[in-house]
Parts: structure tokens; C-alpha cells; sequence
């Protein structure tokens, strides 16, 4: 077997490598700007009297909403990359097949050309790694707003 049936060396690893190192930067970003926004509602009152639990769950609302847009802002960057390599033909089918992708959903009826196919398995790589690294800035946030045992 060669690299080349394995697919190591396809030129979608050329594109996929950079658009993962890219949605990085702009999550990582997007987070910082998140922070910045909304971290000192994360400092006031602890969040266990009714009036503050009400206040700290708008705020994670909203929190979350911001985070699901730098999700969604992701998708339209890869959407956007297989229109113009032209792995898929409308701007539709690209943005559903990024959500599909970068979700791992699985239950589209849109494929990429098989010459393509490494580069939607990297948008689900790199759609796990995001999802991940929202999911921690979720959890230190929520950490700050939480009373601990004892406080």
C-alpha cells in the first residue's frame, strides 16, 4: 500500500491543515472577546440565591449563543473554502455539508468528490478540537460564577 492510498499526502491535507490553524485563531479569538465582554458578570454574587441564579443563567444564555456563533462562523470559512475549490456547487449544500461535517452529524446526503474526502474528515477533526476547547471555556466560566462548598 502507498501513501497515496492512504491519502497522506492528498492536497486536501494543503488546505485543511491551514483552514484548521485559521478557525483556531478566530475561536481562540472570538473566546478572548467573550471573556472580555462578559467575565466580570462571572465575578459578581455567587450564583445560589434565586435572583442571582436567574442573572447567571441569562448570562451563560447568552455566553452560549456567542460561543454557537463562532461555531456557525466556522462553518461558513470551510463552507466558503469548498466553493471556491469547487467541491461543492452551491452555497447551500457547502454550509450544510460544513455543519454536517463540523457537528460529526453524519445524516446529509452530501458528499464531497472523492478526491475531497480528506478535507471533510479534517473539518470534523477540526469541529471535535473547537467543540472541545468551547466546551472547557464554558466550564471555567460557569467555575467562576458557581459558589464552592464552604464559600
Amino acid at each position: 500500500m502507498s501513501w497515496d492510498e492512504l491519502g497522506f499526502f492528498e492536497h486536501a491535507w494543503v488546505w485543511g491543515v491551514p483552514l484548521i490553524a485559521l478557525t483556531v485563531v478566530i475561536h481562540v479569538i472570538g473566546l478572548g472577546l467573550i471573556r472580555l465582554l462578559l467575565g466580570d458578570f462571572y465575578q459578581s454574587e455567587p450564583a445560589r440565591a434565586p435572583r442571582n441564579l436567574l442573572r447567571f443563567a441569562t448570562i451563560m444564555g447568552v455566553t452560549v449563543t456567542l460561543t454557537t456563533i463562532l461555531h456557525v462562523i466556522q462553518a461558513v470559512v470551510w463552507a466558503v473554502a469548498y466553493l471556491w475549490l469547487g467541491a461543492l456547487p452551491d452555497t447551500r449544500r457547502a454550509m450544510v455539508y460544513s455543519l454536517n461535517a463540523l457537528t460529526s452529524f453524519g445524516h446529509t446526503g452530501i458528499t464531497l468528490p472523492p478526491h475531497w474526502e480528506v478535507l471533510g474528515a479534517l473539518e470534523a477533526l477540526n469541529g471535535i478540537m473547537m467543540f472541545t476547547l468551547s466546551g472547557a471555556f464554558l466550564f471555567g466560566m460557569v467555575q467562576r460564577a458557581w459558589p464552592r462548598p464552604g464559600e
